[in-house]
C-alpha cells in the first residue's frame, strides 16, 4: 500500500487539508460599525469552511484504504477534488469581506491540496491501466 505513490500523494492531500484548519489562509482588515478590525481567515473560521476542510481531508484519507478497488478510489479522488472547489469558493465569499488583505505564506498548504489529489488520481488511473493489460495478456 505505501510503495505506490499515489498513496503518497493522497496522504500529502489529507495532511495539507488538516493543515489549513489550523494554519492562516488570508489576513486583512474587515469593515465593522465602529471602525476596522485586523482578521485572520483559516479553515476553522466558519462552520461551513471546517466541516469541507475536513471533509476533504477524511475522503482523502479513507481513499488510501480502499487500493484494491482502483475505480472506487478515482472515484473518490474527484468527490475529494469536488470538495476542494467547494472550499474554494467558500474561501472566495469569505475574502469578499475583507476591505483589503494578502495570502498568508501558509495558504500554500491550501493550493497544494489540487496538486496531490491530482497527481494521486493520475496514479491510480495509471495502476488501473497497467492492470487491465496485464489481464489481457493472460
Amino acid at each position: 500500500m505505501l510503495q505506490r505513490m499515489q498513496t503518497v500523494w493522497l496522504l500529502l492531500a489529507g495532511v495539507f487539508a488538516f493543515l489549513t484548519i489550523r494554519f492562516v489562509v488570508y489576513t486583512g482588515t474587515t469593515q465593522v460599525d465602529n471602525g476596522s478590525e485586523y482578521t485572520v481567515l483559516t479553515g476553522a473560521s466558519n462552520f461551513f469552511l471546517l466541516i469541507v476542510s475536513i471533509g476533504t481531508g477524511l475522503v482523502a484519507l479513507i481513499t488510501i484504504f480502499l487500493y484494491k478497488n482502483r475505480s472506487l478510489q478515482i472515484k473518490l479522488g474527484f468527490v475529494a477534488l469536488l470538495l476542494y472547489i467547494l472550499s474554494a469558493f467558500l474561501y472566495y465569499l469569505q475574502i469578499k469581506n475583507f476591505s483589503d488583505g494578502a495570502f498568508s505564506l501558509t495558504s500554500v498548504f491550501f493550493f497544494l491540496v489540487p496538486v496531490c489529489l491530482i497527481l494521486a488520481i493520475r496514479g491510480i488511473y495509471k495502476d488501473q491501466k497497467l492492470v487491465k493489460s496485464i489481464d489481457r495478456l493472460r
